[in-house]
């Protein structure tokens, strides 16, 4: 029985600059790591790339004021709210700039005790304390201060009520609540900044009586050779990239991922799984952050990634089907049954216990962990042996 399975390796890169040829780079840097490694490249294996390589290497890129000329274009003259903005210099101080440059005054609503993704303003164990349980109250920002004192980020130490009013140089003012139609007290017009849930914000903001609602997907969503933009999530999902710029999420990812299986079947004769990875859909522990401030995980992949797993459960199945084995009798009954395992186990006890998730948004979080966030330097990652289980000889 082969000992080793699943592997992930992180493969380094050149530094990627705007129309490089990222195929072609990705192919050469995965066969040599390979042939480095003495890694034995298998059918199926995964070759994954981070969007940020993918973005750069297509120039998509927009300033800050781009996003004001088209923020005042679109939501004219007066007070205009902002909903839900995740707590988050990278992802979101340049947008903000871009927003409050573009409106004569800005009312910002932040969620508490934490953002969307899990940033917290201050521990739920605090507001317990103070007797605040149901969090559906209204503050202002002088009246939250006053209630729980410091509002420092636990890892970056930042206090992202001081930096936004900052950034916005007495043009807002912020509010804090969890109900986004307290926003229309103070206006009816109003941009969501929420990832996952603008869609029914907004519904609902339309429905209560707001005259004009507008998410961050439709901010630099419409073809332009001014600037970048994405047309499906505009600036949802971009990066700070210098003092004025942000990288946006990057566009016609399934060609390029298709390409890049192509290149790797021309180059190995190997049928290849492909895909575009950003931030990976797991929950910190300690923080409570959850990592996905991406609009999703992964924006385009091969064919093959499609679905969810189909598995059983080892531990179940031992335990009671193969209850009476012991030593290889058990092993060779295990590898019998996975072998011949239903095509569809969603009801089946000896699925119980499997990860129901999308296999896209299992390998990107594998990905996401790998290749870290920082200097390690390795945008694209390998996986091996992926789709083995124990059965694979």
């Amino acid at each position: 029985m082969r000992a080793v399975t699943t592997s992930a390796y992180g493969v380094r890169a050149p530094i990627i600059r705007k129309g490089d040829d990222l195929v072609k780079i990705t192919a050469d840097c995965v066969l040599e790591a390979a042939k480095q490694n003495g890694v034995k490249l298998k059918d199926r294996d995964i070759v994954a790339v981070t969007e940020a390589v993918v973005a750069k290497s297509q120039g998509n890129f927009a300033s800050v004021d781009d996003i004001s000329k088209e923020v005042a274009k679109k939501m004219g003259k007066g007070k205009v709210g902002l909903i839900f903005p995740i707590l988050s210099r990278n992802r979101f101080s340049q947008i903000l700039r871009g927003i409050v440059s573009g409106v004569d005054e800005l009312i910002i609503q932040l969620s508490y005790p934490f953002d969307e993704v899990g940033n917290p303003l201050v521990s739920i164990d605090k507001l317990y304390d103070l007797g605040i349980h149901n969090f559906n109250q209204e503050f202002s920002s002088a009246q939250f201060y006053k209630l729980v004192g410091s509002v420092q980020h636990p890892f970056t130490g930042i206090d992202y009520i001081k930096t936004y009013l900052d950034i916005c140089g007495g043009k807002a003012k912020i509010i804090l609540s969890n109900d986004p139609c307290d926003i229309l007290k103070h206006t009816d017009k109003v941009i969501c900044a929420d990832i996952h849930s603008r869609k029914r914000n907004k519904k609902l903001l339309l429905a209560n009586g707001a005259k004009k609602v507008m998410c961050l997907d439709e901010i630099l969503n419409k073809k332009s050779k001014a600037h970048g933009y994405h047309e499906d999530f505009g600036v949802l999902g971009s990066n700070m990239s210098s003092e004025g710029m942000i990288k946006l999420f990057p566009r016609n990812c399934q060609k390029f991922v298709d390409n890049l299986q192509k290149e790797l079947k021309k180059r190995t004769g190997l049928n290849f799984e492909c895909m575009v990875y950003g931030d990976g859909a797991f929950k910190d522990p300690v923080g409570g952050i959850w990592e996905l401030a991406d609009p999703v995980v992964s924006p385009a992949y091969t064919e093959g990634l499609k679905g969810t797993p189909n598995e059983i459960k080892l531990k179940y199945v031992a335990d009671n089907q193969l209850a009476s084995l012991n030593g290889q009798e058990a092993v060779d009954a295990m590898k019998k049954l996975i072998k011949n395992k239903s095509s569809n186990l969603k009801n089946d006890n000896s699925s119980l216990g499997t990860t129901p998730r999308r296999i896209t948004d299992l390998v990107g979080s594998l990905c996401d962990l790998v290749s870290g966030s920082g200097d390690k330097g390795t945008p694209i990652v390998l996986i091996t042996g992926y789709f083995d289980n124990y059965s694979t000889e």
